[in-house]
């Protein structure tokens, strides 16, 4: 099978309108425990003459042992990068695609300390919905592009730099609560973590509406 290389093509034509274009693509929305985490990366047009760095692609097509090395060279690339996160908590709160879109807006505030202006930008976000501007990003403009993470070598930096920060996260919290083997799975719905939650019931970690609406399923 043949894996899809990112490229550079559509950030060549936006930066030729626009000053810069942040790149945003999320992890975890799926999982049952842990929190969303949004990746955001600033590319203007000399880094967008640059080659790709090498391995660079959709963080789900990145063997797990690359991602960190691969994420290093991402990081090394851009002209800044960010992670931004929504907790369990404010997940069960505000829900999904509200908590989807506060991640981004921090990821995209943290771009301001390297001296991003977000405003003169415009926001590549991956996917078919615009969740930034209903979340409080009316000053930005934000262009939802579907596949971007695949297609896009800004998206797919966001998107690896995203999901090593939070494989992280939930590796280190694994010893907190070991049961719910977190280590391994991440807090995506694997079957031990099925059995765990049904064994141990939610931890602080979980997100409690989530496993009430999967509750045939777990209990």
């Amino acid at each position: 099978m043949t894996v899809a290389v990112p490229k550079l093509t559509l950030e060549r034509r936006l930066l030729r309108e626009h000053t810069l274009v942040i790149a945003c693509d999320e992890v975890g929305r799926g999982a049952l425990a842990g929190p969303v985490a949004v990746g955001a990366v600033a590319v203007d047009a000399p880094r967008a003459r640059r080659r790709v760095p090498e391995g660079l692609r959709d963080s789900k097509l990145v063997a797990a042992h690359h991602r960190p090395a691969v994420a290093e060279r991402a990081a090394a690339w851009v002209q800044a990068s960010a992670v931004g996160w929504s907790s369990a908590a404010e997940i069960d709160e505000v829900g999904i695609i509200r908590a989807l879109g506060l991640a981004a807006l921090r990821a995209i505030a943290e771009l301001r300390a390297f001296g991003v202006v977000p405003e003169d930008a415009i926001v590549l976000l991956d996917g078919n919905h615009d969740y930034i501007t209903p979340a409080g990003g009316t000053g930005l403009r934000v262009q939802p592009v579907i596949k971007a993470d695949r297609d896009c070598a800004s998206a797919a930096a966001a998107s690896v730099l995203a999901k090593v920060a939070r494989d992280d996260l939930m590796v280190g919290l694994h010893d907190e609560a070991p049961a719910y083997q977190w280590a391994r799975n991440k807090g995506y719905a694997s079957a031990e973590h099925r059995a765990a939650i049904r064994s141990h019931g939610l931890s602080p970690h979980h997100r409690a509406s989530w496993a009430i609406a999967d509750a045939p399923t777990l209990f």
